[in-house]
């Protein structure tokens, strides 16, 4: 892993030290998203068929999701289903707990301002395929979309060779209230929910990470005429951890590795006042790496891996802010203290003993975060996502007369004479 001395840098070189990897979309990739969304919206279904067949080698498909569950749960060890409703009950505990209240305050006599919450009506659930279908990315979607209300969820996932569904996403998806899921990935997948195409409704916000072609068409249907909102920026994994001598570097070096065996474009990051932890966690990384699974993936994420040697924990808390990761590692004790000092993070997982793993699968909350530095104004998933708040304000008789003169002077000062004869007609109707 590479090192950086923190203190040895210009402004310019801590920004190169903290950049992500090179941009995973890269010029041809929008031009062939912009043109499956344009066809896809131009064309609906026929358009979305064949492009489907084109690149996933099978045409969108509706499947029920009650009848395959029950044969998932013949099918799945009894310890994995345990396992997974487990999750399920965990992260349905913490949002049904966060749904928000309405509030009212009477700000002037006879003017009561209420801040209320709905749903929104429809929301489009992408949820990552591939070799590794990530049930728990639809557990972590679609449970608080249930808990904020929401009246329709429209779900997609990539096809799967021979039809169906992978047995852990049917069983997430029936624990999740999920009746029915189509089997189509891609950008076409996301211009079908943003614009709708024969059976598949348009959407008001989609939500949900994927890959480059994923998140490059959430972010160009979102800026069309029409499109819907979406959730965040949501792209390839990263983790920052802080270690100090506290630290245990076997679990800095797990976690780390855990991050980095998400994808070749994950990033990981180590903070440190300690060149020892630095070659500790370095030896247990070397030696852990060669028994991974997936250890193609893990050496070319930890490519663009980085030690960054700071002077205090005060400084790697600024480094993290800095960064803004998705993930933030506090490896160190007490672990709480620093806390209320990070500023930007997606989640934060405070102390030894708190895996990140923990927040992948069952802490409750989603693990669907921002990244790329988008945590600096991004929020991860929760119920809110899938709220919106009006304002309702309710006015008496004694209420209007009061604030009429007051509300009519201001909009003169603005020249809106109409806005201001709209609060004359209140008193002259009381007059």
């Amino acid at each position: 892993m590479k090192r950086i001395d923190w203190n040895g840098l210009g402004d310019a070189d801590r920004c190169r030290a903290l950049a992500r990897p090179e941009k995973r979309a890269d010029e041809q990739l929008r031009e062939r998203v912009r043109n499956i969304v344009n066809d896809v919206r131009a064309r609906g279904w026929r358009a979305l068929s064949e492009i489907a067949l084109e690149l996933d080698g099978q045409e969108p498909r509706r499947v029920e999701v009650r009848t395959m569950a029950s044969a998932a749960r013949r099918r799945l060890d009894p310890q994995q289903v345990d396992a997974v409703e487990f999750a399920a009950a965990q992260i349905r505990k913490f949002h049904r707990a966060s749904v928000p209240s309405d509030f009212s305050l009477e700000t002037a006599p006879g003017l009561t301002v209420t801040k209320t919450w709905r749903p929104i009506d429809r929301v489009g659930l992408y949820v990552p395929g591939g070799k590794t279908p990530l049930f728990s990315s639809l557990l972590m979607l679609a449970i608080p979309a249930r808990a904020a209300g929401v009246r329709q969820i429209v779900t997609v996932t990539p096809p799967r060779t021979g039809g169906g569904l992978d047995d852990l996403v049917a069983l997430a998806a029936d624990l999740a209230g999920i009746d029915e899921v189509w089997t189509v990935g891609g950008a076409q997948a996301i211009a079908a929910l943003a614009f709708g195409a024969g059976a598949i409704p348009a959407v008001d916000k989609i939500c949900g990470p994927g890959n480059g072609w994923v998140a490059e068409a959430k972010r160009l249907v979102t800026s069309m005429p029409g499109g819907p909102a979406i959730d965040l920026p949501a792209g390839p994994s990263e983790l920052l951890v802080i270690a100090d001598e506290s630290s245990d570097a076997r679990l800095v070096a797990a976690d780390l590795l855990s991050q980095a065996e998400h994808d070749p474009d994950a990033q990981v990051l180590l903070v440190t006042p300690s060149f020892a932890v630095a070659d500790t966690v370095d030896a247990e990384i070397a030696e852990r790496v060669r028994t991974l699974p997936r250890r193609e993936i893990v050496e070319a994420s930890l490519g663009s891996c980085r030690v960054i040697l700071v002077a205090d924990l005060h400084e790697a808390i600024e480094v993290a802010n800095l960064y803004a990761p998705e993930h933030l590692s506090l490896a160190v004790e007490p672990a709480q203290a620093l806390v209320a000092k990070i500023r930007n993070a997606g989640a934060v997982f405070a102390g030894p003993h708190a895996a990140e793993t923990f927040g992948d699968y069952l802490a409750g909350s989603s693990h669907v975060l921002p990244t790329d530095g988008a945590a600096r104004a991004w929020s991860g998933i929760s119920v809110y996502t899938f709220l919106k708040a009006m304002s309702v304000q309710a006015v008496t008789r004694e209420g209007a007369e009061s604030l009429s003169q007051r509300a009519a002077l201001l909009a003169r000062m603005e020249s809106l004479e109409a806005h201001a004869l709209a609060a004359d007609a209140r008193l002259e109707l009381m007059a």
